[in-house]
Formats: structure tokens, C-alpha cells, sequence
């Protein structure tokens, strides 16, 4: 009975749909792993949030527009972004009631879109994330996400980390912070147009949160942090695929699960290597 189990389930993994849902969400912890680390170190898990419930939106205006979801949601939430950084310019409300007003804005208008749509649309497998929807020109669309990530982050790696630890020493040292968060909303966007078929846009800021947390325990540098941050996600994806497949689980809560999991023994694993 176990050896058939294990077969049945070994042949449920080897089908390329799983096989692609295991490749896309590496897609994700490559780029969540190091925008995470930002996220983390500059309190900002609200305004991920807030840009990812702001990409449902995108997706109504995507398929009502012809255009295609993942150019809807890009055009949506740097538009949020924008919208964002220029409201807190002024300083008329705090950043988290600002955020609070856009969020709800976005999540309540992109529902209204939605239900505008003659086409049938699944609205539970954007809010949580299916692996059934990834298909072979995703995965390129994906990693090729990925590689502009990268490399915009490691251009202004130094640039970045400065206006972490003070905007008003980036200024002195020539860094415009203005720009830096600009690039950043930017980087944030890229990150949930690539996530939300895998994870779905309530669980977006999981990914960039958790993986981040539980790293931080774990080393001294910004730099291994973010390495770091970026194995435990991977790790995360590779166990909650198969999670998923073994328990028939919506494959997004799977994977953070096993993120949070991961969250809650790092103190542990930080123990075992401190006494090293």
C-alpha cells in the first residue's frame, strides 16, 4: 500500500504542469528572497500589501482591456506606486492611512472590474495562487523577470542599502531617495506580476516577509542575508509543491506553511550555529 502510494505520488510530481508550478515558484523565491530583505529592514510589509491587493485590480483591467494580466497588473500597481509616493510628498495623512485608502481603493474598484468582465474569471485562484494556470511562456516571461531583477538590484545594491539605513545621508552621499523608492515600487511590482499565479495576491507579502525574517536570524550581512533569505524560499517552494500534491492543497497557503515553518525553527538552527 505505501510502495503504491509513493509511486502514485511520484507520477503525480514528474507531470510537467507540477514540474512548471515548481520552476515558476523558484521564479519567485529568486526575486522574493531579495526584494524581501528590503521589505523586511524598511518596515514596508504594509505597503507590499497594499501593492499586491492593488494588482487585482490590474488583472480586471488586463483581461477587460485585451491586453494580457501581467501587463495589466504592472500598469496598475507602479501606477499605485506613483500615486503613492506623491500623496506621502505632501504629508497631508500618515504613510499607513495613505496606504490603508489606496489598498481599499484598488481592491474594491479591481472586484467591480472583475464582475464587469464577460469572461469568466476565477477570482479564488488569483487570491491564492494555481500552478495549473502556469504555462511554458510564463516560465520564460518569469525568469526573464527574474534576470532584470537581479540586475537592477545589483547596480544599485549600495544605493539601496544606503537609503535603508538613512535617506538623509543617501542625499548627502548624491543618492536621490526619490528615485531609489521609485525603483523599488518598480522592482515590488515586477515581483507580484510574477507571483500571483503561484502564490496569489493575499499571499504575495508572505514570500517577501518570511523568508527575509527567518534569514535574518541566521546571519550578519546584508549581503548572505539575502542569499540566504532566497534558499529558505526556494526550500519553501520545492516542499510546498510537494505538499500540495500529496494532501491535494491550493499550492500557494502550502508553500508559506512550510515558509513559516521554516520561520519558527530558525531560532533553533541560529542556536545549534552560534554554539559552532
Amino acid at each position: 500500500m505505501i510502495i503504491i502510494k509513493t509511486l502514485s505520488l511520484e507520477k503525480k510530481i514528474t507531470d510537467p504542469f507540477i514540474i512548471r508550478g515548481i520552476l515558476a515558484g523558484i521564479a519567485v523565491a529568486l526575486i522574493s528572497g531579495l526584494v524581501g530583505c528590503f521589505v523586511v529592514w524598511r518596515r514596508m510589509s504594509y505597503y507590499g500589501e497594499s501593492i499586491a491587493h492593488s494588482s487585482l485590480l490590474g488583472v480586471g483591467l488586463g483581461i477587460l482591456m485585451g491586453i494580457g494580466i501581467n501587463p495589466g497588473v504592472i500598469f496598475t500597481c507602479l501606477l499605485f506606486g506613483i500615486l503613492f509616493l506623491w500623496l506621502q510628498q505632501s504629508k497631508v495623512l500618515s504613510s499607513d492611512t495613505l496606504l490603508g485608502v489606496l489598498s481599499h481603493l484598488a481592491l474594491s474598484v479591481g472586484v467591480i472590474v472583475i464582475s464587469m468582465n464577460r469572461v469568466k474569471i476565477d477570482i479564488h485562484s488569483f487570491l491564492f495562487g494555481d500552478i495549473l494556470t502556469v504555462t511554458q511562456n510564463d516560465l520564460w516571461g518569469m525568469y526573464l523577470a527574474v534576470l532584470v531583477v537581479v540586475i537592477i538590484i545589483c547596480l544599485n545594491w549600495s544605493s539601496l542599502l544606503l537609503v535603508t539605513i538613512d535617506e538623509d545621508l543617501a542625499k548627502a552621499e548624491g543618492v536621490n531617495p526619490l528615485f531609489i523608492n521609485l525603483l523599488l515600487t518598480s522592482i515590488l511590482t515586477i515581483v507580484v506580476a510574477v507571483s500571483i499565479q503561484i502564490i496569489g495576491l493575499l499571499l504575495i507579502t508572505s514570500m517577501l516577509i518570511i523568508p527575509a525574517a527567518a534569514s535574518r536570524r541566521l546571519v550578519n550581512s546584508p549581503e548572505t542575508m539575502a542569499v540566504v533569505a532566497t534558499v529558505i524560499g526556494i526550500l519553501s517552494v520545492i516542499i510546498g509543491i510537494f505538499l500540495s500534491v500529496e494532501i491535494d492543497a491550493p499550492s500557494g497557503p502550502s508553500i508559506v506553511v512550510v515558509s513559516a515553518v521554516l520561520f519558527f525553527l530558525s531560532p533553533v538552527l541560529a542556536m545549534l550555529l552560534n554554539k559552532k
